[in-house]
């Protein structure tokens, strides 16, 4: 069988095989390897990325395509082993990754991404930083972004959704909080929700324009508004200007300020029954039961 040299899997492997003595495959790869589906080695533009490798100062680098080589010094502590291949892990990793981000709102992206698989947690990072990153190159862009990161964000347009938002009106929206109405009857998931203007938003990307989905967009649209909330959806096409979502959600809030009171029939308190996973901690404490129930859909198959 002709293997696929574009597979993430195979180039993780194949940049392992040219690690020295020490060191580890880092970066998007290793949390790859570890089980972020988010992290493919793609870039927006479609291209490959190269994979990154920790080598140490002590080893000379020799520039190879496809490979980003780091001669930062790792810790043993640092470093692992998962499925014969020797990896940075996942902290240091999503930290290397946010610390190399071409900005602060794509290292916020490379977090999120890595806690939608439970790799790591807002607080771990903090630790981290504190105990490993002390004088790290791009340390001070991880504590910059601490305060923006979230740990329920499904998909990486979300974080961008987020954060533009908060640039906008100053407000962190609450991601994917199931809402539900008077009864504790589940509603929905918004991509993104201010509860205390009763504004929601989300993220519309090409595949929303097909019929069933878009179908189920605008019946799930409906759904919110008899409930009492307003909604604004960030384009693919807002990407390289904000201003119409800004415009578009700026609108929400105006309609949402003038709604009664007592037509704001949801809560985002779910009732006793319902599973939490909107934190890494609720999501590791589940048991291995509800885990398959409620997070198969974010592993990749094997």
């Amino acid at each position: 069988m002709d293997v696929d040299a574009t597979e993430p899997d195979q180039r993780v492997v194949e940049a392992a095989a040219q690690l020295p003595a020490r060191g580890g495959v880092t970066g998007w790869a290793a949390l790859w390897w570890l089980g972020g589906v988010w992290f493919t080695g793609v870039g927006s533009d479609g291209d490959l990325r190269p994979v990154p490798l920790a080598v140490g100062s002590g080893h000379r680098a020799r520039p190879r395509a496809g490979l980003e080589i780091s001669q930062e010094v790792v810790t043993p502590a640092n470093l692992t082993r998962s499925g014969g291949v020797r990896l940075t892990g996942a902290l240091w990793s999503v930290s290397y990754s946010m610390r190399k981000a071409a900005s602060d709102e794509a290292a916020v992206v490379a977090f999120d991404m890595a806690a939608f698989n439970d790799l790591v947690s807002v607080a771990e990072l903090r630790a981290f930083v504190d105990r490993h990153l002390v004088a790290r190159q791009g340390v001070e862009r991880v504590r910059r972004v601490l305060g923006f990161l979230d740990e329920n964000c499904w998909s990486p347009m979300e974080p961008v959704l987020q954060l533009t938002w908060e640039r906008e009106l100053g407000v962190l929206p609450l991601m994917n909080r199931p809402v539900f109405d008077q009864r504790g009857r589940f509603i929905g998931t918004p991509d993104a929700i201010d509860p205390a203007a009763g504004v929601y938003g989300m993220y519309d990307g090409g595949l929303h324009l097909a019929g069933s989905v878009r179908h189920r967009d605008i019946e799930k649209e409906a759904a919110y508004r008899s409930i009492g909330l307003e909604g604004a959806t960030m384009m693919a096409s807002d990407l390289a200007d904000r201003s119409p979502f800004s415009r578009r959600l700026r609108e929400a809030y105006g309609r949402a300020s003038r709604l009664p009171s007592a037509e704001r029939r949801w809560t985002i308190d779910p009732p006793r029954s319902w599973k939490d996973t909107t934190t890494v901690d609720a999501r590791r404490a589940l048991s291995t039961y509800d885990r398959e129930r409620l997070l198969a859909h974010r592993r990749r198959a094997a």
